[in-house]
């Protein structure tokens, strides 16, 4: 290989988003990918479940692909992989835990059998190609994440994956800042660091005061107790356990998510469940409201989320009484504080008392907040410096906070996804780009909904639909049938009757001129009722349907 190689660093997402983090790390003819998660759909993404990153770049470059590796089991850093790996199969690297939520993925895509897990542990190094695959013990809000060390030709590369400096960890150690230090004085050419919760100074709190602020609420309760959390949160889950054993309550586990990530954490001893705790969500009515936990998914107000489904009455085991205790153990992701403020005021409509973030301790975040970056910036000491995992202000506000630590402008990058990095033991430069972006998941369909598709259905969702339906003679083209006028979602047909036969009449008159002028082609014709019915109705109604003429020819 040639002494002239450089390194690139291709991130496919997770900047200027919140979630979907997926990084291509490219020496000569190795590709190591880290992370491989997916995002939520926004509001305008209509009828959309999930958005995955678009891996072109790595299905172009398939046979150089090593492996992926993982920092951790969240969705936003493996949600992806069941629909990447149809296209790239390659070995997929992670600790316990992680993989043991990616087997319940695969087997529910019936991947599992095809793809190659390889489980690794705090403190490995594996060879990959040019790269040695270095893992470090870190801390973050579900167990067994880890940080990666990448020893490549031109000099290390640290990414932190999502972390915080938690000193009381729930399980396990607690981060290994002093792998970073030793890192920091061989020299580290390059940081990736988690840009979350960059705007938050000081330190982020410990998992343990959520667990005491639990044991206060438990302690002299009488009312059924309700906790939504995130179904990752390993150790969030097992402080409700806590309490609940400790006052000798019951818990049943609601939503097919939080079931799952419980199941394999107890299979593979990431939590501890003292015998006869756990119950069936059936046979909750068995136990007076006092000697019952019910945890459950929807802390984001969800609309399909077993905490919504509750809230409105629509769920098949539990309903919500006047009296009982309903705790959000989260805080809102971006965006979805409409949706948590209507599953609040539902649940206080049922006579609910509800405790939800800004009322009690009941939630931490997972991230690092300011002096927490700072630690690991003054620990590794890089040579260039990337934010990662953040909108473009978080990743903005990182940049500053690295400067204030001394670094100096030219060497921070603030990247884009598809923008390609690279450096040698001594530079770095942003040159050029890659395919990157968005593959849209709806049902069982990925990426057939693309940009023309979602202007389609907010064009329907806002102003609705009008099918033109016309028979016309298949001799001499002259009208023998309709036209007849469907409306959709645009007015009500029996309170518009003057509008709609107004409609039909304009239509008509379209038709009659087309004959006029021997129009014969379709095309044609579609588009002049089209012309002729949208000033119409735009003067009449302000409103722009889609409108749709149907030809049939007999």
């Amino acid at each position: 290989m040639s002494k002239k190689s450089k390194l690139k660093i291709i991130p496919l997402g997770g900047l200027n988003e919140i979630g979907k983090n997926i990084t291509v790390f490219e020496y000569g003819n190795d590709i190591v990918v880290i992370d491989c998660g997916l995002a939520f759909p926004e509001d305008e993404m209509l009828g959309i479940d999930l958005v995955i990153p678009d891996i072109s770049y790595l299905t172009k470059n398939k046979e150089k692909v090593r492996a992926i590796v993982l920092t951790h089991g969240h969705e936003d850093h493996i949600g992806a992989l069941p629909y990447v790996l149809r296209d790239l199969n390659v070995p997929v690297y992670g600790t316990r835990l992680t993989l043991g939520l990616v087997e319940y993925k695969l087997k529910e895509h019936g991947l599992l059998s095809d793809v190659k897990l390889e489980t690794v542990k705090p403190g490995d190094q594996i060879t990959l190609g040019a790269f040695k695959v270095e893992f470090i013990r870190s801390t973050h809000s579900i167990a067994d994440s880890v940080a990666i060390a990448l020893h490549t030709p031109v000099g290390i590369v640290v990414h932190t994956g999502d972390f915080k400096i938690d000193y009381t960890p729930i399980e396990g150690e607690m981060i290994d800042l002093a792998r970073f230090g030793q890192l920091g004085k061989m020299g580290v050419l390059a940081l990736l660091a988690d840009s979350t919760n960059v705007e938050r100074p000081g330190y982020t709190m410990s998992e343990r005061t959520v667990g005491e602020t639990f044991e206060e609420i438990f302690k002299n309760c009488e009312q059924r107790i309700l906790v939504a959390t995130f179904a990752s949160n390993v150790h969030r889950v097992q402080q409700v356990i806590n309490a609940a054993a400790r006052y000798g309550r019951k818990v049943a586990v609601s939503g097919r998510s939080m079931l799952n990530v419980v199941n394999v954490s107890i299979e593979l001893g990431y939590m501890n469940v003292p015998e006869g705790v756990l119950i069936d969500i059936d046979s909750i009515n068995r136990y007076k409201n006092n000697e019952i936990v019910i945890i459950t998914t929807g802390s984001q107000g969800e609309p399909m989320s077993a905490l919504s489904r509750m809230a409105f009455d629509d769920h098949k085991k539990v309903n919500i009484d006047a009296g009982d205790l309903v705790i959000i153990s989260a805080s809102a992701i971006p965006g979805n504080e409409k949706l948590i403020s209507k599953v609040i005021n539902e649940l206080f409509k049922k006579g609910a008392d509800v405790i939800y973030e800004s009322l009690a301790d009941i939630h931490v975040s997972g991230h690092a907040c300011q002096e927490e970056l700072k630690l690991i910036h003054s620990l590794v000491k890089p040579k260039f410096f990337i934010p990662v995992h953040g909108e473009y202000r978080h990743l903005k506000q990182h940049a500053n906070l690295a400067e204030k630590l001394g670094m100096k402008k030219q060497d921070i990058f603030i990247m884009d996804i598809g923008k390609v990095l690279e450096l040698t033991e001594d530079s770095a430069r942003i040159s050029g780009s890659v395919t990157a972006g968005k593959v849209l998941v709806d049902g069982l369909g990925v990426g057939d909904v693309g940009n023309i598709v979602l202007r389609d259905r907010k064009h329907l969702a806002q102003d609705g639909l009008i099918v033109v339906v016309v028979t016309i003679s298949g001799e001499n083209g002259s009208v023998i049938a309709g036209p007849d006028i469907i409306s959709r979602g645009f007015v009500y047909v029996r309170e518009s009757e003057d509008l709609m036969e107004q409609v039909r009449s304009i239509a008509k008159t379209a038709l009659e001129k087309c004959e006029e002028k021997k129009i014969t082609d379709w095309s044609t014709i579609k588009s002049n009722i089209k012309s002729s019915l949208n000033e119409y109705l735009y003067e009449k109604t302000k409103r722009k349907p889609m409108i749709l003429p149907v030809i049939m020819e007999i």
